[in-house]
Order: C-alpha cells, then structure tokens, then sequence
C-alpha cells in the first residue's frame, strides 16, 4: 500500500513537472498558436495568472482576427477571477465596444459595472469607481430593459447610491463636530446637508440630515455675537420648521424642540435689550 501511495506521488508530480515545463516552453519560445492554445487550456483549468500571461503575448498577434473576441472576453474574465477589478472592468468595458453585436454582450455590460462596484472602496475613501459603476449599471439598465439581470444591477445602483449618500452625510457631520474648535464650520456643515438633500432625493438620511442641519443653526446661534444673532435665530427655527415639516413625528422631535426653546429665549433677551 505505502510503495503504491509512493508511485501515485511521483506520478502527480511527473504531471506537474511536464506541465510547469510545457508552460515555460511555449512562453518563452512557442509558436503563437501554441500559446494561444494554451491560453486557452489555462482558462478552462482556471489558472487565470498563468492564461493572462500567455494572452499577454498573443494578442498583437490576433488583432483584427475572429479569435480576438473570444481572447477580450477570456482576458476580462481572467483579470474578474484573479480579482484585479479595475482592470476587469476596463477590458469589460472594451468588449461591449468593441464587439457590439457579440452574444456575450450584454454578459459583459453587466459585469463592467459590477466590477467597479467589487472595485468601490469604503465610503469615506475615494469614491472614483462608485461613480463609474453607477454610470455603467445605468447604462446597463437603459439598454437592457428586460434583462434577467435586471433587478440585480437595480440592487446594485441602490447600494452604490446610498454609498455616496452616506459620505455626504459623514462630510457634513464631520464639519458639524469640527465647528466645536472653529465656528465657521457651523456654516459648511449647513451647506454640506443641504447638498446631500439636494442631491439625493428621497435619501434615507434626510430626517437625520435636517436634524443635524437645524443643531448647526441652533449651535451657530449660540456662539453668535449679538449683530447676527437675530437673523441667525430667523434662520435656525426655518431649519427646524423644514425637520418638522417633512418628519412631524421625527425621532429627534424632542430634542429639536428643547433647541428650538433656547432659541427663543435668546430671541426673548434680543428683544427686550
């Protein structure tokens, strides 16, 4: 049993020497069809690194041939299965191009835009490929109507949206809290909600967005000098008026109004001085 264990082994690694060795043969010296063909192999066998390599150099040579469609896509694919998403997305996207009435086009379509999105970082980095991805899956979406992927890339857009949402609302509450050691940011953290509102209809974050919104008006008002502390205080209970017009049963009603009474009474002292 042990000397058949042992041959079974040197057997294996036989395999995977003659393998190791074919590879580097006809990367280093194959003929083109050769290395297309191998390529090819490697693929199948999802060795994904080793099938881009050997499409690396085989490419210059397909352009403009039958077989380059099948190459972009197996690229694309690679690159999608090796995680290098960017890249996935790039070659993705040249396939729909390239090959517009490819059956493999719409595949591709989606899967451009669900490789920026796998690309997208966390929403308080750089959101460069949450934007490409929305673009591409609204892209998808107009053009492929009836597409079984559909509420899918539907899905997807949502999720990529509120992303985006969400760092709005965390540069605006950022500002919020900085206003604490420099007052001006009071100010840009009123301007940063009323973009996120703007910009995002119907966002989950209004209620929260407005809250904030109002507290900076309110917070503004307190550290104001008295010159602008009576327009300062029309424009805090505006900014509470528009929380409890669109939420008048918000979550932060009560604190909002404990505020909205300081104010008041700021505006009570204003008055009578």
């Amino acid at each position: 049993m042990r000397k058949i264990k042992i041959l079974a082994l040197i057997f294996s690694l036989s395999l995977l020497f003659n393998s190791c060795g074919e590879y580097q043969r006809i990367a280093g010296k194959g003929t083109m069809l050769e290395r297309y063909k191998l390529a090819v192999k490697k693929y199948e066998a999802k060795e994904f690194s080793k099938a881009l390599r050997l499409f690396e150099l085989v490419i210059p040579s397909y352009r403009g041939k039958p077989q380059m469609e099948r190459i972009q896509f197996m690229v694309a694919q690679s690159n999608f299965n090796e995680k290098n998403y960017q890249t996935a997305a790039y070659y993705f996207d040249r396939f729909t191009k390239n090959h517009p009435n490819s059956s493999k086009k719409e595949e591709a379509a989606f899967l451009s835009a669900y490789s920026y999105k796998l690309a997208s970082p966390l929403y308080s980095l750089d959101q460069s490929d949450t934007n490409k991805a929305l673009v591409a899956y609204q892209m998808f979406i107009d053009e492929y109507p009836d597409s079984e992927r559909l509420a899918e890339a539907n899905i997807h857009y949502k999720e990529l949206k509120f992303k985006l949402e969400k760092k709005a609302f965390e540069i605006g509450k950022t500002y919020y809290k900085t206003a604490q050691t420099d007052f001006r940011n009071y100010n840009s953290a009123i301007v940063a909600f009323d973009n996120l509102i703007n910009d995002f209809l119907g966002t989950k974050l209004k209620e929260e967005a407005l809250y904030f919104r109002f507290k900076a008006y309110h917070d503004l008002v307190i550290v104001s000098t008295e010159r602008k502390k009576l327009n300062r205080i029309k424009d805090a209970i505006a900014a509470y008026d528009k929380l409890v017009r669109n939420f008048p049963e918000s979550k932060f009603l009560n604190d909002s109004d404990k505020l909205l009474s300081e104010i008041k009474n700021e505006q009570k002292q204003l008055v009578k001085s």
